[in-house]
């Protein structure tokens, strides 16, 4: 699987989660509990497989609108990752607080997820071509399963 195809793959199945998550009331306490810890689980191997392996290369490959893309989407991760997402573990999943904190975490990372695969990786295709995408999906794999591999024993 290439890099970009993986990648995507994430995409759907955060979107999946958070329409879960969304979808609940305030009454479900422990399934939204479960869910904000499996996206942000998702979130944080997926960030990680982006910014060490695919935007890396997209900002060395390009010019400087690829580095402008790779700088504003490291930024949206950075917001998810160290605000939006830490900022929901410490609120009551019970409450409609969370329910308005979830809504702003599923259009942050919608539009993420947009930008990517509307921009960023159309881009990614153009300079890196089939081979390189082939050989950074390989290494995603493998790194995808040495972190969850390091969460699950955390």
């Amino acid at each position: 699987m290439n890099a970009i195809e993986l990648l995507i793959q994430d995409h759907q199945l955060v979107k999946k989660l958070l329409e879960e998550l969304s979808s609940t009331t305030e009454r479900a306490v422990k399934k939204r509990a479960e869910l904000l810890e499996r996206i942000k689980q998702e979130v944080s191997i997926h960030t990680t497989l982006e910014e060490e392996i695919l935007y890396p290369a997209i900002k060395q490959a390009g010019g400087k609108e690829e580095a402008k893309m790779y700088y504003e989407a490291k930024e949206e991760h950075r917001t998810v990752d160290s605000l939006v997402i830490p900022d929901l573990l410490h609120t009551e999943t019970g409450t409609v607080e969370f329910a308005g904190r979830v809504k702003v975490m599923k259009e942050l990372l919608e539009h993420h997820i947009e930008e990517e695969e509307s921009e960023l990786f159309p881009t990614a295709r153009k300079l890196l071509g089939k081979q390189e995408l082939e050989d950074m999906g390989k290494a995603m794999e493998a790194q995808k399963k040495l972190l969850k591999g390091e969460q699950r024993a955390a």
